[in-house]
Formats: C-alpha cells, structure tokens, sequence
C-alpha cells in the first residue's frame, strides 16, 4: 500500500520545500515569535504593493492567510491566547500608516474591499518554524476560480519562494474558526501632513543656501530637516515655526516650496508654489493649494527657485 502523497508533492516542489532522508544537515528552526509574524505579515503587504499598483493606483491585498506549523500554531492558540488577534490589529495599524504616506503624495489609495481579514491556520507537511503566506484582493470573493500567489520559507535555506496553486489544494490546510479576524476598512483615513518629530535628535535631510543680497554676501544659509515635512519660504514669511526653512530673500515667494519624507519609501518629495522652479535642470511643475503635484527629490539634488537661489539638499 503506497503513502498518500503530500501537499508538496502533488503540486510539484517536494524537493524545495520538505527534507529527506539523504539531505544534508537542515538548519536548526527559529522558534515563531509574535515579532517574527508581525514583521511577516507587514513585510507581505508591502510586497503586495509593490507587486499590484499601477500608475497612480495603490493596489494591495485585504485577506491575508498566515501558513504555520500544527505545534506552532497550538502554542499560540492555547499558550498565548489573544495573541493573534492583537498581532492583527497592530498590523492594520501599520497598514493605514503606510497608506497614509503614499496618500500624502498624492496617489490614490482606494480599497478593494470593506474589510480586512486575517486566518491563521496549520497544515500536517508545515515543521515547527516553516511559514507560508497566501494573500487575497477580495475576501472570499474575485478570485475563487483561479489560482493563488503562495509565499513559503523552507527552512533549509531561509529564502522565500514564490508559486502559483489552485484554490482546490486549499482544502489540505486546517482553518480554525479562533484563528479568523475580521476588521473593518475605515474610509476616513488621515491624508494630511505629518509633522511631529520622531525624536528630538532626528535630522531627516540638511539643505545649504548661498544668498545673492548684499546683506548675505559670501554667507551660506543650513537648514537641518527634523521634521517629515517642511515649508521653504521667502522674507515675507511671519511665521516663525521650526518646519519653515525662511530664505531670507526677494527672490523666493512665501511660500515656495513643501518638501517631505516618505518613511514608506525613504525618497523625498517636492512640491512648488513659486513662480519658477529648477530641480536638477528640470522645470517643476507648480501646484495649488488644492491640487498638489509631487516631483521625487533625489538626495544631493540642486534646486533653483525663480532662477536665482540655489538650495542643495544632503542626506544627514
């Protein structure tokens, strides 16, 4: 009488995922961690970003199907009870940070479904230390008929792989009704600026200004950026706050320019009100008060405003 064949081998990749016999030495499994499935479970919906977005649309999953092995998934469940569900909520906490930052620059965030939802589950062939990942546009629903991105770590190499199966092999895997969470997508998301400071030491970016006027002849004006986002200003700015870097000249407008980081991307942007600007010998286009424009704005990168100042802008 034959063994019935696993889940690996009936879809072909016995020999990438599972040990035999005469394999050499396997590397000793990491214990599973909360840390270790929330980094997990972030790290995949970044990567469902960079993978489903188009032009300005940001596209990303809503159900997310963490694979782990049946001890694993014990320990949690019976001695870490709760844990699960915590680990899911802060998870979508993060998710709305990350969406925020690319919503901040103007592309269009839109979900897809009205929930997020997360199942952890078990399968018999998982080791103690293996995980997977399947991930969904639509919670139940939109893609039922074809086949699924699956993610797994085999625990020989540490190295993630990535295949196609169909949604028929799914009923190997073991879903418990304490391990489903479901959460509501909320609409009213916070798109605006960002300008508290991390932390009091943080400088984000350091800008240097040479002025033409008489009364800064040969001086180099520095301004250090502690904030995600910063207002550069010309002399008839009357506000005197720490996120505005004021050009004490004529020939900046006030204001002139709306520079931020993206934590999301570790990229700056840029965004002009002024009447002229150069960046790296391109023409930015100008933006309103009520339709901001973003333009990259590369580290080392030289910025003219209205064809007489120049500001360069360095990593800290």
């Amino acid at each position: 009488m034959t063994d019935k064949p696993s889940f690996w081998q009936r879809i072909g990749i016995q020999d990438w995922f599972l040990s035999n016999n005469n394999a050499g030495q396997v590397v000793k499994a990491q214990p599973i961690t909360p840390d270790t499935v929330y980094k997990y479970i972030i790290g995949k919906f970044k990567e469902s970003i960079a993978e489903l977005s188009f032009a300005e649309r940001i596209v990303f999953y809503h159900e997310y199907i963490i694979c782990l092995n049946t001890d694993d998934y014990r320990t949690f469940m019976d001695n870490k009870n709760g844990l699960l569900g915590l680990i899911a909520q802060e998870s979508v906490k993060m998710f709305y940070e990350i969406l925020n930052d690319y919503a901040a620059v103007g592309k269009s965030v839109e979900p897809s479904s009205n929930k997020w939802v997360f199942r952890f589950v078990s399968h018999p062939d998982y080791k103690q230390g293996d995980k997977g990942f399947i991930g969904k546009l639509m919670p139940d629903g939109g893609q039922k008929q074809e086949n699924l991105r699956v993610t797994f770590i085999p625990r020989q190499t540490g190295l993630a792989q990535t295949f196609d199966i169909s949604n028929e092999l799914l009923k190997d895997f073991i879903f418990y009704s304490e391990g489903y969470y479901e959460i509501p997508y909320l609409t009213n998301l916070k798109h605006g600026s960002k300008t508290e400071v991390p932390e009091e030491s943080t400088v984000l970016a350091r800008f240097e200004t040479t002025l033409p006027d008489k009364a800064y002849s040969g001086q180099k004006l520095e301004y250090l950026m502690k904030f995600n986002e910063i207002i550069v200003s010309g002399n008839e700015e009357t506000k005197d706050e720490p996120h505005i870097f004021k050009i004490p000249s004529e020939w900046v407008n006030t204001p002139h320019l709306r520079i931020r980081f993206s934590k999301t991307e570790d990229k700056f942007y840029l965004s002009s009100f002024g009447e002229k600007t150069i960046l790296n010998e391109n023409l930015v286009e100008r933006s309103s008060s009520d339709n901001l424009r973003w333009t990259e704005l590369p580290v080392n990168s030289r910025i003219i405003l209205n064809g007489i100042i120049g500001v360069n802008i360095f990593k800290a």
